[in-house]
């Protein structure tokens, strides 16, 4: 599964009457795709919750006619890969599969390519505060709602329905095509990884991420980080007694806030992300502490986002925030007598970019304009993707485009079913260009 068509088969598009006929059957699968967005909206495919999301990709990708090749995640292994986050959950990757649908040609003429989406989701948060359930699909408004409908169930449906218009068309890929569904992007990455480490390679990688038909040519850096703080428990009769924690906590993440300050002067700005007006952020995202509300709290843990850019190293930025903790615990008064452990688990994951001249980029905005008319926007992400894994450790070109959604990680979620169709038309066009095709 190595990159073996590099110099086969010019990029181009499809003559205007094969477009035509391919834009067409990747319309008539419409009704298909939508059923399988709200398929994969009723599994709820939470972090170790995958399974049944999973089958039912493995099942489509059979019915495509595909090798499916399923796989458990091997953490001891990819362990010892770059890359690797430690995960949330260390030691639960048991029966939680990875699915691949293997297309092979008779002849290989064109360019490889991966196709790539996490069937993970996100909590939905409080139930009761979405319209509908969240994992109950409803279409209003040309609209589809529900928790992963556009992060990014959305995505695979895409890629899935143009490969099959390609199929119905009575065409297949002229080169190697791996479609991959994989687990848990949301947090660690590692199902991707999982997918390097299994030999995936191709001279292209698309990740339909819900960006509205912007085409990434840049993404951000993300590190999860746990600060566990010990404070001194005493009645609070006489709080003065003890130490808080939960108090401490809060001045600790502003020392961290400031860090957000400065990575973000223009000094310290990746070209990329020059348009941005704050492109990194130190988001506090959880927190957890004490014991009983007339104590003073011995504990607070507090979960971080860290995001940094392309070209800092991970350890690099581990040191430094390690450094800003150490040195506000030894000058301010309010840390003196609290204890802080720091805990790297979760995304530990490096910046990447790619060349927007690179024929990935170029080829992808073609078939945009085939579509949507005008040029795609160029964008610098300030969030990360698995892109990451096949441009730094692949040897395999990578960028995101895919539907417009709003609401992603929030309440009532939901993808413009418009733009998922002209994804899948968009991907139906880049195929038969990138790739070449062939007769059934």
């Amino acid at each position: 599964m190595t990159r073996e068509t590099a110099d086969r088969l010019d990029h181009a598009l499809p003559d205007p009457g094969l477009r035509a006929a391919i834009l067409d059957a990747a319309d008539a699968t419409q009704g298909e795709c939508v059923a399988l967005l709200s398929d994969l909206v009723r599994q709820p495919s939470l972090l170790g919750e995958e399974a049944g999301a999973q089958a039912l990709m493995a099942d489509r990708f059979a019915a495509l006619g595909l090798e499916v090749d399923r796989f458990d995640v091997d953490e001891e292994a990819i362990s010892r890969m770059p890359g690797f986050s430690p995960p949330v959950r260390p030691g639960a990757y048991a029966g939680r599969e990875n699915v691949v649908g293997v297309h092979k040609p008779r002849e290989a003429k064109g360019r490889s390519l991966i196709l790539n989406g996490h069937i993970d989701v996100v909590p939905a948060g409080p139930a009761e505060l979405w319209t509908t359930p969240p994992f109950e699909p409803r279409i209003a408004d040309g609209r589809l709602y529900g928790r992963g409908a556009g992060d990014m169930k959305a995505g695979i449906a895409a890629y899935t329905s143009a490969f099959d218009a390609l199929r119905k068309l009575g065409y297949r890929p002229a080169a190697p095509v791996y479609l991959q569904s994989v687990i848990e992007e949301e947090c660690t990455g590692n199902g991707a990884l999982a997918c390097l480490h299994r030999g995936y390679r191709a001279d292209a990688a698309v990740i339909p991420e819900p960006f509205n038909h912007s085409i990434s040519v840049a993404q951000v850096g993300v590190m999860w980080l746990r600060l566990v703080l010990t404070g001194t428990p005493a009645h609070v009769l006489d709080t003065s007694a003890g130490v808080n924690a939960i108090e401490a906590a809060y001045v600790l993440a502003a020392h961290l806030k400031a860090l957000e300050v400065r990575w973000n002067e223009p000094a310290c700005r990746h070209p990329a992300f020059c348009g941005h007006a704050h492109p990194v952020n130190v988001n506090l995202g959880r927190i957890e502490g004490g014991e009983w509300p007339s104590s003073v709290p011995t504990r607070c843990a507090l979960d971080l986002r860290l995001g940094f850019f392309p070209g800092q190293e991970p350890e690099a930025v581990r040191a430094e925030v390690t450094r800003a903790v150490e040195l506000a615990r030894a000058t301010d008064p309010a840390l003196a007598k609290v204890g802080v452990e720091l805990q790297w688990n979760g995304f530990q994951a490096a910046g990447c970019e790619i060349d927007p001249a690179h024929p990935l980029v170029t080829m992808l905005a073609d078939s945009h304009r085939a579509v949507r008319g005008g040029d795609p926007e160029l964008v610098a992400l300030t969030c990360t993707t698995d892109a990451r894994f096949f441009q730094l450790y692949g040897d395999t070109p990578a960028t995101c485009y895919g539907p417009e959604a709003t609401r992603i990680h929030g309440i009532d979620e939901s993808v413009s079913l418009d733009s998922l169709r002209d994804v899948t038309r968009v991907l139906a066009l880049f195929i038969a260009g990138w790739c070449g095709l062939e007769p059934i």
